[in-house]
């Protein structure tokens, strides 16, 4: 009896003894990851990491510390792999990593190192769409551009930047309402000075469009809306050539009016006054008529016909 006791008891010691040393060999290999992070191999790190932790968890309650420790460095290793893959613009093998070290930190429970796998996901999505939307407008290729860009702005509906540079890329490719549409989301994200400046232009496009169709009223009703935009020159001056061709004279004065104002120094100045002298004086208007023609009496193309009209007035 007393030898099978011994036995027994020779047994145990000998499983303390291979629990401590194999505890101690899953330390061991848990600190050569330590060392091999701190010297930036990060991939030699995590094998060990994930070595150690497999050793940690045959050896039940003995190791719950060291598991817990293993589990933790998994995570934060693969996070920062996937950072490195991010910082050096690798961003589809940067996505893979960010999604699997999400899982794996929501597999080990450490919800914060999950939580920024998620949005740096979300951010390398972001730039990869942007820096391909870029990459397409260079090489001209808008609609790819604009769909990026709209990728982007699925992920980031707030960001006004984006939507103007989708509707630079909706303008390049002819798709003017597309075009508005993303500025109006401009407009609601801090960039309503550029919104309305690009919303201008888009709509005195369509008004040129409109002139070369004789639509000569839409004309008229698209250089409004560029106008209430952001008022321009050359608006006023297409809605006014309409104005005359629909035989709207007094709106076409008015037009031409607005237009010398805003633009007094254009090249086609003396042009459109001696236009409104004659308009003014095909309206029985004797006093604007003159005054109008007194400003170009002087110029060298109208100056003759000015002159010649004065004397009938």
């Amino acid at each position: 009896m007393k030898k099978f006791l011994l036995i027994v008891a020779a047994a145990v010691m000998s499983a303390v003894t291979v629990s401590a040393q194999d505890l101690a060999q899953a330390t061991e290999t848990y600190n050569n990851g330590a060392m091999e992070l701190q010297m930036g191999n990060n991939a030699l790190a995590l094998e060990h990491f994930q070595n150690a932790l497999s050793m940690a968890e045959s050896l039940g309650d003995d190791a719950i510390d060291l598991v817990n420790n293993c589990k933790k460095a998994i995570c934060s290793t693969s996070l920062s792999m996937a950072k490195e893959l991010y910082n050096a613009k690798d961003f589809d093998a940067a996505i893979t990593a960010f999604e699997k070290a999400k899982s794996v930190a929501e597999t080990y429970g450490e919800a914060e190192i999950a939580e920024e796998a998620a949005e740096l996901t979300g951010q390398t999505w972001k730039l990869k769409y942007n820096t391909d939307a870029k990459a397409a407008m260079s090489a001209k290729n808008y609609d790819e551009a604009a769909a990026n860009f709209k990728k982007v702005l699925e992920l980031d509906p707030e960001n006004g930047n984006t939507a103007i540079q989708l509707a630079q890329a909706y303008m390049k490719s002819s798709k003017l309402d597309e075009a508005l549409e993303a500025l109006e989301t401009a407009k609601a994200n801090g960039q309503e000075a550029n919104a309305n400046k690009m919303i201008s232009q888009i709509y005195l496009m369509k008004a040129q469009a409109s002139l070369k169709a004789k639509n000569y009223q839409a004309v008229m009703d698209l250089a409004a809306k560029s106008n209430e935009a952001l008022e321009n020159a050359n608006a006023y001056k297409l809605a006014a050539s309409a104005a005359q061709k629909l035989g709207k004279n007094n709106d076409c004065i008015a037009l031409y009016e607005k237009y010398l104002e805003i633009s007094p120094k254009a090249k086609d100045a003396a042009g459109v006054i001696c236009t409104v002298a004659v308009l003014y004086q095909q309206a029985g208007n004797k006093a604007k008529a003159k005054e109008y023609y007194e400003k170009i009496v002087n110029d060298p193309q109208f100056g003759a016909t000015a002159a010649e009209q004065l004397k009938n007035l």
